[in-house]
């Protein structure tokens, strides 16, 4: 069996394929191993879905390869486009129930759910307008010689994704990688693999051969290594944790010395300064780490605001954060619903406890919330130094620390104290100082006056140990094409 019936709340019964999306078909993995889907709201089993493993992988590879030195490597890329745009309007076509089957097994709020739908539809149909427009150039050196450079794609590219944006990243892979004329084999992340597989059934309606797009479930240290060290897979595209992702760059390296992107992890800063539209601030702050339960890459878990107003920004803020709605995803009006799972559940927990036996303050939250499902309250540290764990490492939970500082240059010097690189955040109502400190953050991405607005036409990426390469945007098409050289001599013997 490779699908199942199952209900959510909001849209009623649907059909949930539990195979592995090889070929354009769900088919059983050669193991004949499944595993099980937990409801992170109640902890209950949903299904269970076959699990890939290194045969699984084989299989995946073979069917793309063929795929790729077939018919797909010489379709016209307006077609390739026009698949990517259809892919788009079906993600529209089925909001609804793509949004609330993300929420089954992830955990987010539906509200979040629908805009995760509405992005990932509109990067598709962003990258859908790019596969034309993959141009080369003639480059003129001496009168004999004519030559051209051109992009062509790299071929087989394996993509690993993450659990707190399963959709997203589904899209923020699969966008660029089919836009460049490559084939892709996707692993989502064990914890959430429903919408995935969905999303599977629509490649198919949208008209895209065999081979092209193939969407497996499975688990790191099985299928996801198997795809790192893979011989035939020419690319692996990874997003997830630092330590992860040098696990994968020593695979690729140890193999077929395969080209790799990476979107890792965050430790962002959250700058707020005496000037700032203190509303405003304390908002964006709020999304800032608050945002999909703080398990967000770029989440801004460093939060600095400027000693005059420290005071009083702290106790506005104590304030947002306890007004969050906590609880069912389900529900229309919950912000927050719960970590993704129990694992991650206790390493959140660890760290709050962590921070509270460091000395740190607990100005609100520290405690789980309810007896059932992975609920954590919104948690705020003060009294915070800057050597603390609960300071340095990322948490990826509803946790953040918040600290005083005096000068620009003070809270530069803070704000880069950190291995990561990803993201970072500017309050203020002067344009020099944004401009100034936002040059001299080492961030990948700064926001000023907003936080956790990304859009697909902006690149994103990391600084330090927060990445290689960068997603989204033109920049992403250079992850998934490589550049061909043509000289040619001129004379008789090419011409007559």
């Amino acid at each position: 069996m490779t699908s199942i019936k199952l209900k959510t709340p909001t849209t009623g019964e649907y059909e949930q394929p539990t195979g592995l999306f090889i070929n354009n078909e769900f088919v059983k993995g050669v193991d004949g191993k499944t595993f099980e889907v937990i409801n992170p709201s109640d902890e209950s089993v949903i299904c269970s879905i076959h699990e890939a493993t290194e045969k699984d992988v084989d299989i995946a590879v073979s069917a793309a390869r063929k795929a790729f030195e077939g018919s797909w490597r010489k379709e016209a890329p307006e077609k390739r486009g026009r698949l990517l745009v259809k892919l788009a309007d079906l993600f529209e076509q089925n909001m609804d129930l793509l949004a609330a089957v993300e929420s089954l097994d992830n955990g987010k709020s539906i509200t979040m759910s629908k805009g995760d739908v509405g992005a990932a539809a509109g990067c598709l149909r962003y990258y859908g307008g790019w596969a034309d427009k993959i141009e080369g150039k003639v480059v003129d050196t001496t009168p004999d010689t004519f030559n051209y450079i051109k992009k062509e794609p790299i071929g087989v590219c394996g993509q690993i994704i993450p659990w707190n944006f399963p959709l997203l990243m589904w899209s923020w892979k699969i966008g660029p990688a089919i836009a460049c004329g490559n084939v892709v084999i996707l692993k989502s992340a064990e914890q959430t693999p429903l919408s995935a597989l969905v999303a599977a059934r629509l490649v198919k309606e949208a008209g895209f051969p065999p081979g092209v797009v193939n969407i497996i479930s499975g688990f790191g240290k099985v299928a996801g290594a198997a795809i790192s060290s893979h011989m035939d897979i020419d690319k692996v595209a990874f997003t997830g944790s630092t330590v992860v992702g040098r696990q994968i760059m020593k695979a690729a390296a140890g193999s077929n010395l395969k080209k790799v992107t990476l979107e890792l992890g965050g430790k962002s800063p959250n700058i707020v300064f005496e000037d700032a539209d203190i509303d405003n601030a304390i908002s964006w702050v709020n999304f800032g780490i608050f945002y999909n339960h703080g398990q967000c890459c770029c989440a801004g878990s460093r939060i600095y605001v400027q000693d005059t107003i420290y005071d009083k920004f702290i106790q506005r803020f104590k304030e947002r954060a306890e007004a969050n709605k906590v609880g069912d995803p389900f529900h229309e009006e919950t912000f927050q619903g719960p970590q993704v799972s129990q694992l991650q559940f206790d390493r959140i927990m660890g760290y709050i406890e962590d921070g509270k036996k460091a000395g740190a303050k607990v100005e609100t939250g520290g405690k789980r919330k309810g007896d059932k499902g992975y609920f954590i309250e919104p948690t705020i540290f003060s009294n915070v130094t800057e050597d603390m764990k609960i300071v340095q490492e990322e948490i990826f939970g509803p946790v953040c620390t918040i600290s005083k500082f005096k000068t620009k240059e003070e809270v530069v010097k803070i704000g880069n104290n950190t291995t990561y690189g990803l993201a970072a955040a500017v309050h203020t109502k002067n344009l020099n100082t944004a401009i100034e400190v936002s040059n001299a953050l080492k961030a990948g991405t700064v926001w000023v006056n907003t936080y956790n607005t990304l859009h697909w036409q902006l690149p994103f990426g990391g600084y330090k140990e927060s990445g290689i390469g960068r997603e989204l945007g033109e920049a992403a098409l250079e992850n998934y094409t490589q550049t061909k050289t043509v000289s040619i001599r001129l004379g008789d013997a090419l011409f007559g």
